[in-house]
């Protein structure tokens, strides 16, 4: 089927070669706003210099053309300069037809543009538990991965584990110090838990000791430096570094501790990896490229003997790639890490990392270093940056203990899906088994989509008690929708193959048909901005119009069993496309609620 875009600029610039000898600008449809009157509108000023005509005047002549030229435009109207197309019902029933018959309506095979992308995302470190900041990243960067494998790129779902360095060394130290040979089993804590809790203790003996020298007259940077936990971390980290048996044996059980509690958490959250990387295999990687970069003049030596760049000409600064010492950076291991991947992956087109805006300069330094190192795939490499999540109270703070854990957060907005339901009276009709797992899927969709229906650059409030709310801009909401529909299309039985309806008897059907028209469009702006808010708005508004459409549209009570075959039609059409968009945000919808 044709689309409707494609056949009005088609049209469209015969017209205006005939009608003006004009061969550009290529003429852009757009969405006609709600006030007017139309499916799709024409700006037609940059045409009017050119015709040596009025704005109004183009546009009625194209019009006049439109609806001379197309069975599908059924008229038009101006308004200052501004053609708005309407077309027939006619059109809107084959979309329907063809809509209707297509599997995955709006969805590209994964593999079939020919692109293949690493996008990395969740990189957490080994002291402490997944927390909300790190929920939003995960979530973000699994529904971006689904939206770009939905626009056909194949795509490669990455981890980088962040389970070496001081911080590591810290949760060891006081483990060792104050844990008493605690464990996840005798504790009946999750692994990742209790590594953080003894990551909190350190921080809480070592401000101590740090008070005490205070006291005692050191100055407070004097004191952070000479406290006797920072040097035995410091020491810790220096014999990991150098293979101590004792201290890797430590780091390899207390880091398995947390890798069984993290696969809970990403389990729970519905989230996966493709690939996994730690950075006690990649923190090396790099080191001899500073070397080789050396060489060619790209990095020069300091006095200090620190090899560093100066990128201050781009707006940036000087930054250190290897220490004094040669011991290596954050930046020197990224740098060999995007290497590794490029090499790994030879098919690779481009490279995405989805991390914070704290990190936005770090990201501006690597790709330009990557650029300058003469490789021509830094320009696709990508930093997919996003906004912290604070709540009413405040920031959140992990050496504190004042994070929202990430299994707390999951396992109240079950029990506040629960509690919301049975205030509805939502609960009839299903077993105790079937009703855990709608809470469940209530309560983590209502989380996927309070957080990204937000767009990722922006920082966000979240507030688990508005996310759910089964009237308002929420999860819920559209998963309602979802199980409305189902219920419908149970009553009504086998849905017939032929609608022979010639029109659309009201407007909501219109606006409904229209709205699912768009979703195609909303998965390719949403892949090419790595925006899942594109699609979740969207899944809104489409919630909003069938809920328009079911209560202004009879359908089991309508008489004419073409109209009802219709309408059932486009309800079924209308949950396919529901669950679809939900799904590319990683939320299921019910069949019941």
């Amino acid at each position: 089927m044709i689309q409707a875009q494609s056949m009005l600029r088609d049209l469209t610039e015969k017209a205006l070669q005939e009608l003006f000898q004009l061969s550009g600008p290529e003429p852009v449809f757009q969405k006609t706003r709600k006030e007017f009157e139309g499916d799709f509108t024409l700006v037609t000023f940059p045409y009017v210099k050119p015709a040596r005509k009025s704005p109004d005047a183009v546009a009625t002549a194209i019009g006049e053309y439109l609806a001379a030229h197309s069975k599908y435009v059924s008229g038009f109207n101006v308004v200052k300069g501004f053609l708005n197309i309407a077309l027939h019902d006619a059109y809107w029933l084959e979309f329907l037809t063809h809509a209707g018959a297509m599997p995955h309506f709006g969805i590209k095979e994964e593999g079939t543009s020919g692109r293949t992308i690493m996008l990395e995302y969740s990189s957490p470190n080994t002291n402490k538990p997944l927390h909300l900041g790190h929920v939003r990243n995960n979530l973000l960067g699994y529904s971006v991965a689904t939206i770009l494998k939905a626009n056909g790129h194949k795509v490669i779902k990455a981890n980088l584990v962040n389970d070496r360095g001081i911080h590591i060394c810290k949760s060891m130290l006081a483990w060792q110090k104050f844990g008493a040979g605690e464990t996840p089993s005798s504790s009946n804590m999750k692994g990742d838990h209790l590594v953080g809790k003894y990551y909190v203790a350190f921080d809480k003996a070592y401000k101590s000791e740090v008070k005490q020298l205070i006291e005692k007259g050191l100055t407070e940077e004097e004191a952070k430096k000479q406290a006797p936990l920072m040097l035995e971390a410091q020491e810790m980290l220096r014999k990991w570094e150098a293979g101590d048996a004792a201290v890797r044996e430590l780091w390899k059980t207390m880091n398995g501790w947390v890798y069984e509690g993290f696969s809970i958490t990403y389990r729970h959250l519905g989230v996966n990896f493709d690939v996994m990387y730690y950075e006690s295999n990649t923190y090396l990687l790099g080191k001899e490229l500073v070397q080789e970069g050396l060489k060619k003049g790209v990095f020069y030596k300091k006095e200090n003997g620190s090899i560093a760049i100066d990128l201050t000409a781009e707006g940036l600064d000087e930054k250190i790639v290897l220490r004094s010492d040669g011991t290596s950076v954050y930046i020197t291991q990224d740098l060999g890490t995007a290497i590794e991947r490029f090499h790994e992956f030879k098919e690779l087109n481009q490279l995405i990392y989805t991390v914070g805006n704290e990190q936005d300069f770090h990201f501006k330094v690597l790709f330009s270093i990557l650029s300058k190192l003469g490789y021509s795939w830094a320009t696709e490499c990508y930093h997919l940056s996003y906004g912290m999540v604070e709540l009413p109270e405040g920031k959140m703070k992990s050496r504190e203990g004042t994070v929202v854990d990430a299994d707390d957060l999951l396992a109240e907005m079950q029990a506040t899906a629960e509690a919301t339901t049975k205030e509805l009276g939502k609960v009839d009709g299903f077993n105790a088994e079937e009703l855990e797992k709608l809470y469940q899927l209530i309560g983590l969709g209502a989380l996927k989509y309070f957080i990204l229906k937000v767009d990722p650059r922006k920082k966000m409030l979240f507030d688990p008690k508005e996310s759910i709310d089964f009237n308002g801009h929420t999860g819920p909401f559209i998963q309602y929708t979802h199980a409305r529909i189902k219920s419908v299309m149970r009553r009504a039985g086998t849905l017939q193959d032929t609608i022979d309806p010639t029109a659309l008897s009201h407007a909501a059907e219109r606006d409904l048909l229209r709205c699912i028209y768009e979703f195609p469009a909303v998965v390719e702006i949403a892949g090419a901005t790595y925006n899942p808010a594109d699609i979740a708005n969207y899944v809104y508004e489409l919630a909003k119009y069938y809920n328009r459409f079911y209560h202004e549209c009879p359908i089991m009570k309508e008489e004419r069993a073409d109209v009802q075959r219709l309408r059932l039609a486009i309800s079924e059409l209308s949950a396919r496309v529901i669950a679809e968009a939900m799904l590319l945000l990683g939320i299921e919808v019910p069949e019941k609620m």
